[in-house]
């Protein structure tokens, strides 16, 4: 794997710790952490901080009946979670995010491909699949944008990005990602509102594609 230069944002890296980042981008986070010793330490340290302000917390009193329903919470049976494991080159918060399944690509044109793995009010997360050299149309972004480099690479206006770089595109960022000339691009990229496209055709089949 090539060297990791772009990182999560230490804000967007507590909330992740706290639990209050939107799904979708918490999917990008976690693969992001699952391949970058650097987040991974700084996610660790964040979490540490937590438990300490918890432990410093004063003790809140609680009814007899809360302590016995989360007693008995804890007592009933349950059905754990599948935990999925690295393949090929998904990490293994994207493998839960596919249900241990192979990609199930739909042609967007020009070559380029995407999954969507989930889509909800708060955003969407999916797969793109950009053959070597191919550009992705020209966009700027109406909310946050995050894309991780799973395989090969892009550049836009903003610099390069290779396997295990993040991508961190706002209101303020137009661009026009182009997968490196050594082979496809994958990404795992993730929104919380549409794009914003300045050319006809991606505006007109953007309600199809969910883009």
């Amino acid at each position: 794997m090539s060297v990791i230069r772009h990182h999560i944002p230490d804000a967007m890296l507590a909330s992740y710790a706290a639990g209050t980042l939107p799904q979708s981008f918490s999917v990008v986070v976690a693969a992001h952490v699952s391949m970058c010793a650097q987040c991974r330490a700084a996610l660790e340290a964040h979490q540490a901080v937590g438990g300490l302000l918890l432990e410093s917390c004063a003790a809140e009193p609680v009814s007899g009946r809360l302590r016995q329903d989360v007693l008995a919470q804890l007592d009933a049976p349950f059905t754990p979670e599948p935990c999925y494991d690295r393949s090929g080159i998904f990490p293994g918060p994207v493998v839960a995010a596919m249900k241990g399944r192979q990609p199930k690509w739909k042609t967007l044109g020009m070559g380029v491909r995407q999954d969507i793995l989930m889509a909800d009010n708060s955003g969407s997360v999916r797969l793109l699949y950009i053959p070597a050299g191919q550009a992705v149309p020209d966009h700027g972004h109406n909310g946050l944008e995050l894309t991780l480099v799973l395989q090969g690479s892009f550049s836009d206006e903003t610099g390069q990005f290779g396997a295990g770089d993040l991508e961190v595109a706002d209101e303020e960022v137009d661009h026009t990602p182009v997968a490196g000339a050594s082979g496809p691009c994958i990404c795992l990229a993730a929104t919380d509102a549409p794009l914003r496209f300045r050319a006809f055709m991606p505006r007109l089949l953007q309600p199809l594609f969910r883009i």
